[in-house]
């Protein structure tokens, strides 16, 4: 009698397989996932590019020399510019310069700034509750350079004369002291006694006890946020 027997089949060499498959697959993804992500890089690239080149094609208006709030915008104070990606910006392209010139500048226009929209039509400057001045400032009571913009604290001593002035009168209030204000800088042009004609940006009560003080003006600059 022969007796035949049989030996069970092993898995071990399927479940390498399988295991081998699996770890292959997992490279398979990994790899599809970092092309992937490439080929989006890419594409953002690519259209920023895109983006960056055409609008660097664009002309807009921009502004030659300083216009007055209220002036009219002639030919010469304009000059077109070539501006990169000026998205969200109300600039006013180049061949719509006929809409500008001959009408009025609603705020003061500086001289290199880009003209938008807003800046071109009826005067809105200063705002309600302000007030523009010109003071004369001596020379010596001004930082050197100053420029339009900056913000300053105007500080009026006392008219001459006045300390040679008598004492309080008894039951008289005492005087209220000289003039302070802040303000921002328009505009600052030299005069011929080496000092500076500065016009400023204050409030319209400010401004008139400004302009109604005898005594001299010092200008202190102030830095950034103060």
């Amino acid at each position: 009698m022969s007796v035949a027997t049989e030996r069970p089949q092993t898995t071990g060499g399927s479940t390498a397989q399988a295991a081998a498959g699996s770890r292959r697959g997992g490279h398979r993804s990994g790899r599809r996932v970092a092309a992937g992500v490439l080929l989006v890089l890419a594409t953002v690239v690519i259209f920023w590019q895109v983006d960056l080149r055409r609008h660097a094609e664009e002309r807009f208006l921009a502004v030659a020399r300083p216009v007055n709030a209220g002036a009219v915008i002639s030919e010469t104070d304009l000059r077109v510019v070539r501006v990169a990606n000026p998205s969200g910006l109300a600039l006013i392209a180049a061949d719509r310069r006929d809409e500008v010139v001959g009408r009025t500048a609603a705020v003061p226009l500086a001289a290199g700034s880009l003209v938008v929209s807003q800046q071109v039509g009826p005067p809105a400057w200063p705002a309600a509750g302000q007030a523009v001045i010109a003071v004369p400032v001596k020379a010596g009571r001004a930082p050197a350079g100053l420029d339009a913009g900056a913000r300053v604290v105007v500080l009026v001593g006392p008219a001459a004369g006045a300390d040679a002035a008598a004492g309080t009168p008894a039951g008289s209030q005492p005087a209220a002291g000289p003039p302070r204000a802040v303000a921002t800088v328009v505009a600052a042009d030299a005069d011929q006694a080496g000092g500076h004609v500065v016009t400023l940006l204050l409030a319209a009560n400010e401004a008139e006890a400004i302009a109604s003080s005898a005594g001299d003006v010092s200008l202190v600059q102030l830095g950034p946020g103060q």
